[in-house]
């Protein structure tokens, strides 16, 4: 592997200081499956145990590299195998125990979010598999730091109706559960299409079957240091602005790069990925929004909105390529609505919609993320957003993804607060007209066309 010159990050110094560049999370994967056991009480402890002696140092470490490197790292994470697979083996009705394991875990590790109370369920489920999606309810409401994940459907399989069925009956229970809190469960809670096994970021990041016992994720950020650099772009052809796109996020990468280089070594973890993702927050000059609305349009979610977002993931992704041989994760550009203060700005103005983002998924990474909508939508409504977004995963073998709130007694216009990295979301309306009928079908929607590659 390439060494990286650290006077590399002399240049990035202004993007830290001024521009809102960070490291948004090393995330550090760990392999569960030799915890399985029949006793889920066993279980819960050969979890505990694993996952604080593997990361017992990644929060002192990545502060130590911060401090060193002058790099604000704002997350530190982990994410583990899929709980269905692990749990596979317990005589167990619930996996409760085991998310309140990893919960335990990962608040004596010191670490923001875990990831992997997941199932892969795109082709059919497993009884371990529906015992897991039956759990998620319960075990978001009683965890504070534990994040679900289901995958329903993928290119080579087609999507799993009745999963996608399910699962809008589960965000709505997960929802009622937390409504104290504003259905905050919800926000730890991702249904997915071509889900990947070395993302790092939450809510969706599990450590894949495919990967090593262990493994150093990197994901960077840098809306605002984008933002910055357009800002002597005025009236250039849009060609120019991709290519100061490009240009930027190859700095951006380096630093990941850097980063993900030191923990690893000083972890003894392999690296595995640095992912691209110009991930938003709720900060003014932070937001993916302003850039799209930098390149000219008045504002995000009008006419050329998609147009405008193609080109920057496009530009994010040619840069990134560039500056590390080990891209990976979803890396490209995240719209989650609470999370960006110019999409929130936008929704507001009822210039941002449901459909529209819908349409933005198409070119961009992950897809409907961190919206508020009516807590009495019904779970039918809810899965056929699923499926909508799912579809477009599918068919364009990419991965795509709901992340949906419906906030409990709460109707447009209403304002969820939830506060830090995940914001304030605006309540966002839905469509009214009944997909009740097509969801109760079941069943499985076909693997496109696409999927036969071999």
């Amino acid at each position: 592997m390439a060494m990286i010159n650290s006077g590399e990050i002399l240049q990035t110094i202004r993007m830290i200081d001024q521009q809102h560049l960070d490291i948004r999370t090393v995330t550090m994967g760990i392999s569960l499956l030799d915890c399985a056991d029949a006793d889920v009480q066993r279980c819960a402890e050969k979890i505990y145990d694993k996952i604080t002696r593997s990361a017992r140092d990644l929060v002192r470490t990545a502060e130590e590299i911060e401090s060193e490197l002058g790099i604000p790292i704002v997350n530190k994470r982990i994410s583990v195998t899929p709980i269905a697979l692990v749990g596979a083996a317990c005589r167990s009705d619930s996996y409760v125990p085991l998310a309140r394991a990893m919960d335990r875990a990962a608040a004596d590790c010191g670490v923001n979010f875990i990831g992997g109370f997941s199932a892969l369920v795109h082709k059919g489920a497993t009884a371990a598999d529906l015992t897991l999606i039956r759990s998620i309810p319960e075990a978001l409401a009683e965890t504070e730091l534990v994040c679900a994940s289901v995958n329903v459907g993928s290119t080579k399989s087609g999507i799993n109706m009745d999963a996608v069925a399910e699962m809008g009956r589960v965000i709505r229970q997960t929802a009622a559960l937390t409504a104290d809190r504003g259905g905050f469960g919800c926000a730890k809670l991702v249904v997915f299409c071509n889900a990947v096994e070395d993302n790092p970021f939450m809510a969706g990041a599990f450590h894949g079957v495919g990967e090593p016992e262990r493994a150093i994720n990197v994901g960077v950020s840098g809306p605002g240091v984008v933002y910055h650099a357009l800002q002597d772009m005025q009236g250039q052809p849009l060609d120019a602005v991709a290519e100061t796109v490009k240009k930027t996020a190859f700095h951006i990468t380096r630093v990941g790069q850097l980063v993900a280089q030191e923990a690893s070594r000083r972890l003894g973890v392999p690296f595995g990925i640095v992912d691209l993702s110009l991930a938003p927050t709720p900060a003014v000059g932070d937001s993916v929004a302003r850039i799209l609305e930098r390149m000219g349009l008045s504002t995000c979610g009008g006419h050329g909105t998609t147009a405008a977002l193609a080109l920057l993931n496009d530009a994010v992704k040619k840069g990134g390529v560039m500056a590390s041989s080990s891209v990976g994760g979803l890396s490209g550009a995240f719209i989650p609505v609470s999370e960006d203060e110019g999409m929130i700005a936008a929704a507001r103005k009822g210039v941002l919609r449901l459909d529209k983002l819908e349409a933005m998924t198409c070119v961009c990474s992950v897809g409907l993320d961190m919206i508020a909508i009516p807590g009495d939508t019904p779970a039918s409504t809810i899965s056929a957003i699923i499926a909508d977004e799912a579809a477009i995963g599918m068919v364009n073998a990419k991965t795509t993804a709901v992340r949906l709130i419906p906030a409990p007694g709460m109707q447009v216009g209403d304002t969820v607060e939830f506060g830090g990295l995940l914001g304030t979301a605006p309540v966002m309306p839905v469509h009214a007209e009944s997909a009740e009928a097509f969801i109760a079908r079941g069943g499985r929607i076909p693997a496109p066309m696409q999927s036969l590659k071999n």
